[in-house]
């Protein structure tokens, strides 16, 4: 994803989003120790979409303040 699509994201659809994000990085870590996943580069993809998503909110919620 890129920051400009999650930039336009609510509060609420971010933290869903993050949610999403964090599952599937889950049940990627599982089919990687079962040897199961076949693309490794999505878990880095997912780690930094998780990061981004949790910057965005981080800045979203300090500019409500």
């Amino acid at each position: 994803m890129k920051p400009a699509e999650i930039r336009d994201l609510s509060l609420n659809e971010l933290q869903t989003k993050a949610h999403d994000l964090r599952s599937e990085a889950f049940n990627i870590r599982i089919k990687r120790s079962t040897g199961q996943l076949e693309n490794t580069a999505r878990i880095k993809q997912l780690r930094r979409d998780i990061a981004r998503v949790e910057t965005i909110m981080r800045e979203k919620r300090e500019a409500t303040k």
